[in-house]
C-alpha cells in the first residue's frame, strides 16, 4: 500500500471492525477498562509505546499480555532491579567454543510485546539501554544492528508510591512514551466480576483474534489518515499553550506534537473514521502531553497537576471549525 493514498471506505470499516473484535478479547480479562484498552491499542497502532504508572495489582501486566495473546504475538517480561545490567536486557554476544565463532543470544528485549516491570527501579543506564530500542527498533551489541519483531510495543511500569530505591525516569526517556496511563481500581461491580472468575480470566485462556503481520498491515493503514491543515496547526497550538502557561517550566516538544497527530490518527481509525477531528486532539492531550511537561517548582509546591495544567491550555485554544473558522476557546 502506498502511505499517500487516500483511505477507502472498505479499509476503514475493516481497520475498524477488527479493532473492536481485539479490544472486545483484551476486554473479556481487563474488566471495566475499555478506554485504557482502547489507548493502548492507538499505542500499538501508532507505533508507540505504554508508560503504565499505577499502584499493584490492578491489571497492568494482564493488560500487556492480554494484547500479546490477542494478536498472536510473542511477549517477554523483564523485571527491573537495581542490579540488571544493559545486557540483561538487549543481549550479549558469546564465542562459542565450537563454532570458533562470536554468536549472539538476543536478550528479552525480542520479542511483539515487552513488558518492562517497575522500570524506575533499574539504574540510569539501564533504562537508557531501552531507548535505542524503542525509538529505533533495534539493538545494536558489538557494533552489529540487530533488528527486533515487528509490531513491537513496550509497555513500561512504574510504581507511583513506593520511591524508595528508585531512580526517577529521564525526560528524554518519558519523551519516547507516546502515552502514559493509568488504569486506577475497578468499580464495585466489576470487582466481584474479577473475584467471580479469578480463576478462569487469564490472558494465557484468550483465542488469537489475528496475527502480527495483520496488525502490521493495521499499523501502515494508520499512516494514511487524514489530518486536515486547520488540525496540523490546532495541535502545534495545543503545544504552545503548555510552553506558553505559567504554572509550565517545560512544555511540549515538536516531538509531543507528532505524537499527538500519530495517536489521533491512530484513534480515528478505530472509530471508524478515515480523518481526524478536532476531538481526537483534545482526548488524547492529556494521555500524549501529560508526561512531557515540568510544572514550575511553584506549582509543584501547591500540589497542582499536569492533568489540571493541560485542562487549562487546551480550553484556552480556538477549535478549528469545518468551514476554518475558529471556535471560542473552550468550545
Amino acid at each position: 500500500m502506498n502511505n499517500h493514498e487516500p483511505l477507502t471506505p472498505h479499509h476503514v470499516q475493516g481497520f475498524a471492525s477488527l479493532a473492536a473484535r481485539i479490544a472486545d478479547n483484551i476486554n473479556s480479562v481487563v474488566l471495566g477498562k475499555p478506554h485504557v484498552v482502547r489507548l493502548a491499542l492507538t499505542a500499538l497502532f501508532a507505533q508507540g509505546h505504554v508508560l503504565l504508572e499505577d499502584v499493584p495489582g490492578v491489571g497492568k501486566t494482564t493488560l500487556a499480555r492480554a494484547i500479546a495473546a490477542t494478536v498472536h504475538g510473542q511477549w517477554r517480561r523483564i523485571q527491573f532491579t537495581p542490579d540488571l545490567l544493559p545486557s540483561d536486557v538487549s543481549g550479549v554476544t558469546i564465542f562459542n567454543q565450537a563454532t570458533r565463532a562470536f554468536e549472539f543470544h538476543p536478550g528479552p528485549v525480542f520479542a511483539n510485546i515487552v513488558i518492562a516491570d517497575e522500570i524506575n527501579r533499574a539504574s540510569p543506564k539501564t533504562q537508557s539501554s531501552l531507548l535505542e530500542v524503542m525509538e529505533e527498533r533495534n539493538v545494536t551489541v558489538d557494533g552489529v544492528r540487530h533488528p527486533v519483531p515487528r509490531p513491537f510495543l513496550v509497555v513500561a511500569t512504574q510504581n507511583p508510591v513506593e520511591m524508595d530505591g528508585t531512580y526517577r525516569l529521564p525526560e528524554a526517556q518519558l519523551d519516547r512514551f507516546l502515552v502514559k496511563l493509568s488504569i486506577g481500581y475497578p468499580d464495585e461491580l466489576v470487582e466481584i466480576e474479577v473475584l467471580r472468575g479469578a480463576t478462569v480470566r487469564s490472558p494465557e485462556a484468550l483465542e488469537a483474534v489475528t496475527d502480527t503481520a495483520t496488525v502490521g498491515e493495521m499499523v501502515r493503514m494508520a499512516q494514511r489518515v487524514h489530518i486536515a491543515d486547520p488540525l496540523y496547526a490546532y495541535a502545534v497550538r495545543l503545544a504552545a499553550a503548555t510552553r506558553n502557561h505559567s504554572q509550565v517550566r517545560v512544555g511540549v516538544s515538536p516531538r509531543g506534537v507528532i505524537a499527538l497527530t500519530r495517536a489521533a490518527c491512530s484513534y480515528a481509525l478505530i472509530d471508524g473514521r478515515g480523518w481526524i477531528m478536532p476531538e481526537d486532539l483534545k482526548i488524547l492531550a492529556e494521555p500524549v502531553f501529560a508526561h512531557r511537561i515540568l510544572l514550575s517548582p511553584d506549582a509543584q509546591v501547591r500540589g497542582v497537576t499536569a492533568a489540571e495544567v493541560l485542562h487549562e491550555a487546551v480550553a484556552s485554544v480556538p477549535v478549528p471549525l469545518p468551514s476554518g473558522q475558529l471556535a471560542a476557546a473552550g468550545t
